[in-house]
């Protein structure tokens, strides 16, 4: 039995439901327009197609493929990696569409799904090849010298972070600024019932985040994570790695986003004074805090967390902030938000999920 659950299970089930996000978004209106779901594998052969369609489709699934394929293989079921990811792959595609059928807003494809199921089978293809080569052992061999017994579910937040810092954050690092978003959904949810006057609209402050105030967020968001990766990590020249590593890995990931908020020459307009002063402060408090144990660490990230998202959300929306996220959620990035806006709105509660979980553990083996 290997001393560490494989991260590729919940990684994939996370990978499926952004893909049903992204394949079903704007989730209305529905209606039935007298076509059969399955019509679309009769339908002719589009006129306009591009390359980016193809690479779009392909790619999407890819990571799906070698998931569930490097689950498979870590569950010693390696015999069914080469058919079972694929299949999946096919039958998730093949119902994404069908559903497409009943919203206006999309269009099924035959075309859509044998691409995705192309994706599947290539990111299975690549795992395989990996798993002959020995890879798959080496990687094993590492996680067992850098990461303690009970690392699976703070693997798995520290991989899906800098996917969640794609989408577009208040204050760099800022994940979890959803108050004003609840708000609006439960209104709308009550409206016309008898609990319509029952919620109680909370106003955040009408003054926007300082300078002082943003520093403070960036440099939370970013401690807060290496402190999360503390609790993780065994020793100290792992730790130190650590910050180095998901430094740039948030930096790059903002700077990504920047890029395709705004274009490419505004890829590091985000790394403003008081952006590089909160990231230098956690960076400098994160280097002795490396040495604590880490329940300390834990226990330091949980009380960030809650600081950090009281911060958030007792802020409102700048007009240029709103605007970027109207261009995300409407304009070119409508599919891909899907990939992105929900990880980055349930990162910081998920990981504030995972350290109580561990908080409450009476001992973790290292």
């Amino acid at each position: 039995m290997p001393q560490h659950k494989s991260t590729a299970w919940p990684l994939a089930w996370v990978f499926i439901g952004l893909i049903v996000y992204a394949s079903l978004f704007p989730f209305g209106p529905w209606r039935d327009a007298g076509a059969q779901p399955w019509g679309y594998w009769l339908a002719p052969v589009p006129r306009y197609w591009t390359g980016f369609d193809v690479t779009v489709n392909v790619l999407g699934y890819m990571p799906l493929g070698a998931l569930l394929a490097v689950g498979l293989v870590r569950s010693s079921q390696a015999h069914r990696a080469a058919l079972w990811p694929t299949l999946i792959g096919f039958v998730l595609s093949a119902s994404m569409e069908a559903l497409q059928t009943y919203l206006p807003a999309r269009v099924p494809s035959r075309e859509d799904c044998l691409l995705n199921t192309a994706g599947a089978a290539l990111g299975t293809a690549v795992v395989l090849l990996g798993f002959r080569l020995g890879l798959l052992s080496r990687w094993s061999r590492l996680r067992e010298r850098w990461l303690v017994a009970e690392s699976r579910g703070g693997l798995v937040l520290l991989l899906l972070w800098p996917l969640a810092l794609l989408f577009p954050a208040p204050v760099p690092f800022g994940l979890g600024q959803v108050l004003e978003r609840v708000q609006a959904t439960v209104v709308e949810w009550l409206e016309g019932s008898f609990a319509q006057d029952w919620w109680e609209i909370y106003e955040p402050v009408s003054d926007p985040l300082g300078a002082g105030a943003q520093a403070v967020c960036v440099f939370l968001g970013l401690l807060i994570v290496f402190l999360l990766a503390f609790t993780v990590l065994r020793e100290l020249r792992h730790r130190l790695l650590g910050i180095v590593g998901l430094g740039l890995a948030g930096a790059l990931a903002t700077a990504l986003s920047a890029a395709m908020s705004w274009g490419p020459q505004h890829a590091w307009s985000w790394l403003d004074l008081p952006s590089q002063v909160g990231m230098g402060a956690a960076v400098a408090v994160a280097l002795p805090l490396a040495f604590a144990p880490w329940r300390v660490s834990a226990s330091l990230a949980l009380l960030g967390l809650g600081v950090l998202l009281v911060e958030l959300n007792d802020a409102p929306h700048s007009p240029y902030f709103a605007q970027m996220l109207q261009e995300w959620e409407q304009g070119r990035f409508m599919r891909f938000n899907g990939l992105s806006q929900w990880l980055g709105w349930c990162w910081p509660y998920a990981c504030g999920a995972y350290l109580v979980v561990r908080l409450g553990q009476r001992q973790v083996k290292n």
